[in-house]
Parts: structure tokens; C-alpha cells; sequence
């Protein structure tokens, strides 16, 4: 749901995200390189320049955003830590996990958010780190441990991944709130604004009912809010330093935050998920968009 390539393709809302930067930048929603990084070593490439921009389902927390290397620019997806178990092993909640191997990416919030909670439980665990998702999944799947936690989401398009996913359980405990969002490098507040201000473009036009079909009608509107927002009025690339029609790019080429989230994670995707927390802040959800001025 966030990012995957096959034959080559990426696809994923992190993935559409990046696209989004590109079209704001450069005007063409093509013209981005993706670079596979480990969840232990992503901020460490991001800070030394490897990369421009990590968007990897990464959660913002005090540590990674006060004082480091790197800055959050936005949160495009809220989310929450979980566990699955196969349903043979008669598992019903977290708490029954004592004593059992559980599979983990090395280096992650979900390795210490696990170790923190079953301390508050007063259960004893075992940890099986795994330096990659694809390997805690292959580890998992072949019983070499008896649950996996990361992100709910992840696991669920990891087990529906597998085509069998009746013979999994989702345990009901979300031991964590997990605001994942992407990262740029500190020192370039231009750059962190452009990214910030991308995410927020996408929100703003779900807000405001335009896609990627409706946009070129959109921009004839005599709505002056709207004509500054798509660019006919000029303003608002000039304080970002980029092309006035950044938003009309993202929005014809991607679409809004809505049309991504449903590709990706809604309806039109294999995870079938429900807006939930990610609805718009108007519909019950935490998603919104600052105003366009």
C-alpha cells in the first residue's frame, strides 16, 4: 500500500507522494529516482545525502524531528502497530504471546514500542529482529516465529499478499499510534516547505472537491481563493520558490489526497481499508490542509 515495484513499476502512496514532489518541482511527475533504504539505515542516508527525500511510511516522533539530522515535512497516514498470528495457533490477544518468538524489523518504533508495552503487560517475550520486512514476512510465513508486528496497515497488505488470508488473525490490541509521514534533511527550510506544502496541496484539493478529471474546469472558477490555489493568480509559487502551477501539476498528474488514498489503501486497492482516522478532518478524520494564502 505505501510502496511497491514489480517488473520494475513502483506503485504505493508513498510512492504517488514522491510523484506529487516531482510534479510540484519539476512539472513532471516522472522524473523522480526511487532508492531502496533499510528501515535501520534510512535516516542516516537521508542526513549524509543519499537521497532527497524519504518517504518509507516512517512515523514522526520527538527524537527523529527535535534536534537531528533530518525534519518531518507532513503526515500522510495515520496508522497503529499490531500483531498477526496464524489462526491454528489459537492466539486471541497480545497478552497470550508470552513466551513466544515474535518477528520485528531491526531498527524500527515497533521493536521498542513491543518491548515497552509487554513490560507494561508484565509479559515476557521473544524478539526476532530481521534486518528487512521481506525477511521478518519469510521468517513469519515459515513458522520460524509465532507472530509479526509493524504497522497495522503493512500487515495487513503483507498477509493479503499471501492469498490466504483466512488462515491469519489480526490480534485486536494497537499498542501504539504510528503518524507516518516523510523526512527531508535539516538546513533547507525551502525544500522541507515544498514538501510540507505538497501533501497539504493534495488535502486541500480533496477539500475543495478537485481531481484529476475536474481540475481543467477548475481553473476557469471565479473563485479567487481557488484561482491562487491552481496558480491563475499568482502568488503562492513565488513563495515556494516554484512554477506558479505547482498544484495544478500535482492534481493533474496524481490527483488528491482521496483519488491516491484509493488507489493505494481504499476501495481500488487489494486492502480494501476505510478512510478512518485518514478521512478529512470535515468527515471525522485528522487529515486537513492549512490555508492557501
Amino acid at each position: 500500500g505505501f510502496s511497491f515495484v514489480s517488473s520494475g513499476k513502483w506503485s504505493g502512496l508513498d510512492v504517488e507522494f514522491c510523484r506529487a514532489v516531482a510534479a510540484a518541482v519539476l512539472g513532471d511527475a516522472a522524473k523522480v529516482t526511487f532508492v531502496q533504504a533499510t528501515a535501520k539505515e534510512r535516516f542516516d542516508r537521508l542526513a549524509n545525502g543519499d537521497f532527497d527525500l524519504l518517504a518509507r511510511n516512517s512515523t514522526v516522533t520527538l527524537s527523529r524531528s527535535a534536534g537531528a539530522k533530518v525534519r518531518a515535512a507532513a503526515i500522510n497516514y495515520m496508522d497503529g502497530q499490531g500483531f498477526v498470528v496464524a489462526k491454528s495457533s489459537g492466539i486471541s490477544g497480545a497478552t497470550a504471546l508470552g513466551g513466544k518468538l515474535i518477528c520485528v524489523v531491526r531498527g524500527t518504533d515497533h521493536q521498542s514500542n513491543m518491548a515497552l508495552w509487554f513490560k507494561t503487560q508484565g509479559v515476557q517475550f521473544l524478539a526476532k529482529p530481521a534486518d528487512t520486512p521481506s525477511q521478518m514476512y519469510d521468517d513469519f510465513f515459515n513458522n520460524r516465529c509465532q507472530a509479526v508486528t509493524q504497522d497495522a496497515s503493512a500487515l495487513a497488505g503483507a498477509v493479503i499478499e499471501t492469498g490466504k488470508a483466512a488462515d491469519f488473525l489480526m490480534l485486536p490490541e494497537i499498542i501504539s499510534k504510528e503518524p507516518l509521514g516523510p523526512y527531508v534533511r535539516d538546513g533547507d527550510s525551502q525544500w522541507l516547505d515544498i514538501v510540507r506544502w505538497t501533501h497539504f496541496a493534495m488535502v486541500e484539493a480533496e477539500e475543495r472537491g478537485i481531481t484529476s478529471t475536474n481540475v481543467d474546469d477548475a481553473v476557469k472558477s471565479p473563485d479567487i481563493g481557488l484561482q491562487r490555489f491552481l496558480g491563475v493568480l499568482h502568488g503562492n509559487g513565488k513563495v515556494l520558490g516554484i512554477d506558479e502551477t505547482w498544484a495544478f501539476n500535482i492534481i493533474k498528474q496524481i490527483g488528491n489526497y482521496g483519488e491516491s488514498y484509493e488507489r493505494n489503501m481504499g476501495q481500488g486497492s487489494p486492502m480494501k481499508f476505510g478512510r478512518g482516522a485518514n478521512a478529512l478532518w470535515g468527515r471525522g478524520g485528522i487529515m486537513f490542509s492549512p490555508p492557501f494564502h
